[in-house]
């Protein structure tokens, strides 16, 4: 069975800190690429940040040398730590696991999210 668990969410003052992590099972975790979403209410889905098998990362503008994204691939889990936290950082955070397969279509996975709030 394939599955993504997010943890790690919850309530931040502006400027703190958090780490999400996601524990990935059921899939070669090594060779997907694994990426953070988030979703602020009223708004659509967005990327956060993706590292791909050989560590590559991309970050959102809006995040950039504020978190950072790791993966770990003998836990099967991948990391967002998340700096310098903004009230615009609120939002549920999903954890994605995609590849392509032998014939090139796109395989991907969701987590169920976590709420992160940003808040004095």
């Amino acid at each position: 069975q394939v599955q993504l668990v997010e943890s790690g969410g919850g309530l931040v003052q502006p400027g703190g800190s958090l780490r999400l992590s996601c524990a990935a099972s059921g899939i070669i975790f090594s060779s997907n690429v694994m990426g953070w979403y988030r979703q602020a209410p009223g708004k659509q889905r967005e990327l956060v940040a993706t590292i791909n098998a050989g560590d590559k990362t991309n970050y959102a503008e809006s995040v950039k040398g504020r978190f950072t994204i790791s993966r770990d691939n003998a836990k099967n889990t991948v990391y967002l730590q998340m700096s310098s936290l903004k009230p615009e950082d609120t939002g549920v955070y999903y954890c994605n696991a995609k590849k392509w397969d032998w014939m090139n279509r796109l395989v991907e996975v969701w987590g169920q999210g976590t709420l992160v709030t940003v808040s004095s």
